[in-house]
């Protein structure tokens, strides 16, 4: 139980129990007698017991079935906007089996949490951590991979999610001015629940246990991943789980604002090549979208540009597959609009040549109008931009115990990323314009490149000779940031070449040479 006594899980008295009425989401709404006289629909009672039977038996085909088509349906038909049955209500149906029954509240809470209004309340939250708790400790605590099979869709949405739930937690946690008395109290003594450590813990514990960081350098390198795989690593529960949490990892690592990390847990996985690993359409893309913002806020523009632009057009050619209203389509669906928008930022930042569909897609979506205002200086079309499609960034670490509803926790993290994501574009306010006039000119004195500059002003005695000063400033700062770091075949994430990105930035060389 090495996790559970890390965690100090038995500090809190937790028996697996769920001390809220699961019908209304709130544990002082109904009343005991409605309680008692909750009746399971009999469709949803056979499909529980079918389903309990078939995750028995490890029928993997068919629980994939239930679990993409039939579950969603019977969500829409009786619980649409409320919660599926307790678990108290369900054991009695399954025989009490105590694996299918976590695996049934990992389903119920994100039900809860994605559709039920007003919840989740702080006690569903901390029993789902709980529960949490019960499923990674089931599968990490082993001796040998425990007999269960879940199709990989289930494995990538249960990572997915426990990642998002640590999230939701974490801005719950930091909106101090809506909390009671009782429940600030709550939330500083138990404070282990859904803490960061814990959740980092789980993550690499799955890739170790797994070991698929090994298995994919030998993947890389042409070998068969099942000869380093060992017992758990052979068996697809865990190996998918572990490849599953490099994604979460990617995903934690930029909600905490370090982006040489989020590249780095990656680094076995050949980012432009698609593999016997990446085949969950979910997967793939949220890894696309967590990759090229970390790129983007390393300023390494082409490989933002690049990893955009390949997953975009992947998402134009399967558009088809994320149509049905599903809270993973949703997600898929909202990301795709905020790579539209980075993708955007980056062309304005590093301009260079994309897929022309890609490019009628900008045009389409009226991002031209966006781009226009951003090339000309508006600061803040960039910012609006930015707030629009950056993840929501955390604070590792909770508010003070002694907060107060004066300040906006919840925003602190985000207002720091984008001030860093601002001063850089604040850096870059004159390169459009420069770029424009090195596009027309083979050769152009610094003289009258200066005067060109200066146009805007009305000063007649003003003093051409420092114009020029703050011109080779600008040049040299337009040398600097048309050169990127650029990923080359074979290498990690991490590794590539400089490059030039801008053939006018070999017009501005020969300006920066005059320094010399």
């Amino acid at each position: 139980m090495f996790f559970l006594e890390l965690q100090g899980y038995d500090a809190y008295g937790y028996n697996g129990s769920l001390d809220y009425d699961p019908h209304s989401g709130d544990p002082h709404t109904d009343s005991d007698y409605e309680r008692q006289s909750y009746n399971i629909p009999e469709m949803v009672k056979k499909f529980l017991t079918y389903f309990r039977n078939c995750i028995s038996e490890g029928l993997i085909f068919e629980i994939q079935n239930l679990y993409e088509t039939s579950f969603p349906k019977l969500t829409e038909q009786y619980f649409e906007k409320k919660p599926w049955p307790d678990e108290s209500d369900v054991a009695r149906l399954v025989d009490n089996d105590q694996v299918f029954l976590i695996l049934y509240k990992e389903l119920y809470f994100r039900h809860i949490y994605a559709r039920v209004s007003g919840c989740p309340t702080l006690e569903q939250r901390f029993n789902s951590f709980f529960n949490y708790c019960d499923l990674f400790n089931y599968i990490l605590n082993a001796d040998q991979p425990v007999p269960l099979e879940l199709p990989d869709q289930w494995l990538w949405e249960l990572v997915d999610e426990f990642v998002y739930q640590f999230q939701s937690f974490a801005q719950f946690r930091a909106r101090v001015q809506k909390k009671t008395p009782e429940e600030l109290e709550k939330l500083h003594t138990q404070n282990k629940v859904w803490n960061v450590l814990c959740v980092l813990n789980v993550l690499h514990s799955l890739v170790d246990k797994s070991k698929i960081k090994r298995q994919l350098e030998v993947y890389a390198s042409g070998g068969d991943p099942d000869s380093v795989a060992g017992d758990f690593g052979r068996h697809s529960l865990y190996k998918m789980l572990g490849y599953f949490s490099l994604v979460g990892l990617l995903r934690l690592h930029s909600l905490l604002g370090d982006y040489y990390q989020a590249i780095k847990v990656l680094e076995n996985i050949e980012l432009n090549k698609k593999s016997q690993y990446s085949h969950v359409p979910a997967c793939q893309i949220s890894t696309s979208y967590y990759v090229g913002f970390a790129y983007m806020m390393m300023r390494r523009y082409s490989d933002a540009i690049r990893t955009f632009s390949s997953i975009l057009l992947y998402i134009q050619r399967t558009k088809q597959l994320f149509q049905s209203r599903t809270y993973q389509n949703d997600q898929i669906n909202k990301q795709t609009e905020q790579m539209y928008h980075l993708l955007a930022i980056c062309l304005v930042l590093h301009p260079q040549c994309i897929d022309e569909s890609i490019h009628q897609a900008l045009r389409e979506k009226n991002y031209h109008e966006k781009m226009y205002k951003m090339q000309y200086g508006e600061l803040s079309e960039f910012e609006s931009c930015f707030l629009f499609a950056c993840p929501k960034f955390l604070s590792p670490a909770p508010p003070p115990l002694d907060a107060t509803g004066d300040y906006d926790y919840v925003k602190e993290a985000i207002k720091h990323q984008t001030q860093v994501f601002m001063d850089e574009v604040r850096q870059q306010k004159m390169l459009p314009t420069i770029r424009s006039y090195l596009k027309l000119y083979t050769t152009l004195p610094l003289s009258k490149l200066a005067t060109f500059m200066g146009q805007g002003s009305q000063d007649e005695n003003r003093d051409l000779k420092k114009e020029i000063e703050a011109l080779i400033i600008h040049l040299l700062c337009f040398k600097h940031k048309m050169k990127n770091v650029v990923w080359t075949k074979g290498t990690s994430g991490l590794e590539g070449k400089f490059q030039s990105g801008s053939e006018a930035s070999m017009e501005c060389l020969m300006y920066s040479s005059l320094l010399l």
